[in-house]
C-alpha cells in the first residue's frame, strides 16, 4: 500500500482520485495549489508516493479581487434593480394617487369616475362606490331613525307635561285621579319606548347572547298565558310535543310577547299560535283576524317606527317597534319573519328559526 505525504512527511489531504492521479505521474490542482508525485522506494523497502506542491502563481490575488469586484457589481446590481423598482412601483401607483385625490374631493352624494380599462383598479373603483352609497343608506337610516325616535318620545312626554300641569291646577280629586291614570299611561308607553330602543340599539352594537336550545313549545303557551285579562281568545295549535329552536331565552321571549301583542292589538275575536317543526328548521305561526296587512305595507311594517295608516292602525298605542325588533332579533340569529295573509282573513306572521343542533 502507497501513503501520500508532502516532501516535509506530513499528509497532504488529497483525496483519493488525486492520489491515484499522482501515483499515475500526472500533476494535480488542487485548492490554488499545483501538485506533482512519484513513487519511490523507502530505506525498509516500503514503497511511498512523495508528493510536491506549490501555489499557483497569483491566484490568491485574483481569490481576492474577484470577490471585491463581486461584491462591487452586485452592490450595484441591487442598487440598480431597487430602483428600477422604485420606479416601476411609483409608475403603476399613480392612477391610484389620482384616485386618492378624487376621493378627497368627492362632494357629498357623489361617486368616483370608473377608469376605461377593466382592471383591478376599476374593480376597486366600484367596491369604493359600492361603500360609499352603503355609507350613505346607513347615515339615512340612522338620521331617519334619529328623527323619528325624537318625534316618538316628544310625544309622551308632552303628554305627560299637559297632564301634570292640568292636575296640578285643577283642585278636583277625581279629575286629578283620572289625569294621573292616564300619566300612568304616558309613561308606560314612554317605558316601553326606551325599552325598545335600547334593545335595537344593543343589536346594531353587535350584542349577542350565546345561542343555546330553546323549546318553543313551552315558551309559546308561557307567552300566551301572559297575555293581560281581556285580550281575544288565543289557541296554541302544534302537532309536535317540542321544537327546539337555536336562539336565546329572552330573544324567543320578546318575539313572542310582541307578536301576540300585536295580534291582541288587531283581532277581532281570535288568535291561533302554531308551532311547527323540521329537521333544519323550527317555525311559529300567528294567525289572527283583524284587518290584516295590505300587500305593499307587508315588507315595511318591519322598519323601525313604520305604522299603517288604516283600520289596522286604529287606536292601537303601539311605540312603532315591536314589529322592528321581532325581525332584527330573528335576523341576527340567521332566521327570517314574513306577514302573509291568514286563514281567518286576518294577518299571518310566520317566524323560521334553526333548528337547535343544525348551527347558529
Amino acid at each position: 500500500a502507497l501513503s501520500a505525504e508532502t516532501s516535509g512527511g506530513t499528509p497532504a489531504g488529497l483525496a483519493p482520485p488525486d492520489v491515484s492521479a499522482l501515483k499515475a505521474g500526472q500533476p494535480v490542482q488542487r485548492d490554488g495549489a499545483r501538485y506533482l508525485g512519484t513513487v519511490v522506494t523507502a530505506p525498509d523497502g516500503s514503497q511511498r508516493l512523495v508528493v510536491a506542491g506549490a501555489g499557483l502563481v497569483g491566484f490568491a490575488a485574483a481569490v481576492h479581487y474577484g470577490g471585491v469586484w463581486l461584491v462591487v457589481v452586485a452592490s450595484v446590481g441591487a442598487l440598480v434593480a431597487g430602483f428600477a423598482t422604485w420606479l416601476v412601483v411609483r409608475l403603476s401607483l399613480r392612477p391610484v394617487a389620482r384616485m386618492r385625490g378624487s376621493v378627497r374631493s368627492l362632494p357629498p352624494g357623489a361617486r368616483l369616475a370608473l377608469p376605461d380599462s377593466h382592471d383591478e383598479l376599476r374593480a376597486l373603483a366600484e367596491e369604493f362606490n359600492a361603500l360609499l352609497e352603503r355609507q350613505e343608506q346607513a347615515a339615512e337610516r340612522l338620521r331617519r331613525f334619529t328623527g323619528d325616535a325624537a318625534h316618538e318620545l316628544r310625544s309622551p312626554v308632552a303628554s305627560i307635561r299637559v297632564q301634570a300641569e292640568v292636575a296640578v291646577t285643577n283642585p278636583d280629586p277625581e279629575l286629578a285621579q283620572e289625569t294621573l291614570s292616564d300619566i300612568l299611561t304616558e309613561a308606560e308607553r314612554l317605558s316601553s319606548l326606551l325599552d325598545g330602543l335600547l334593545s335595537l340599539a344593543r343589536s346594531d352594537a353587535g350584542e349577542v347572547p350565546p345561542a343555546s336550545p330553546v323549546e318553543l313549545v313551552s315558551e309559546v303557551r308561557s307567552a300566551v298565558a301572559r297575555l293581560p285579562a281581556g285580550a281575544p281568545e288565543t289557541r296554541v295549535s302544534t302537532a309536535v310535543a317540542q321544537a327546539w329552536a337555536s336562539s336565546a331565552h329572552a330573544e324567543v321571549e320578546l318575539v313572542l310577547d310582541n307578536l301576540l301583542r300585536n295580534a291582541c292589538r288587531y283581532a277581532r275575536g281570535q288568535i291561533v299560535v302554531s308551532v311547527l317543526a323540521s329537521r333544519s328548521s323550527v317555525r311559529v305561526v300567528v294567525d289572527d283576524d283583524g284587518p290584516g296587512i295590505a300587500p305593499e305595507h307587508r315588507e315595511k311594517v318591519f322598519d323601525r317606527f313604520y305604522r299603517i295608516a288604516d283600520d289596522r292602525a286604529r287606536s292601537s298605542g303601539g311605540t312603532g317597534l315591536g314589529l322592528a325588533m321581532v325581525a332584527e332579533t330573528v335576523r341576527r340569529r340567521g332566521g327570517r319573519v314574513q306577514v302573509t295573509d291568514s286563514p281567518d282573513g286576518g294577518a299571518r306572521f310566520v317566524v323560521v328559526w334553526r333548528a337547535a343542533g343544525t348551527g347558529s
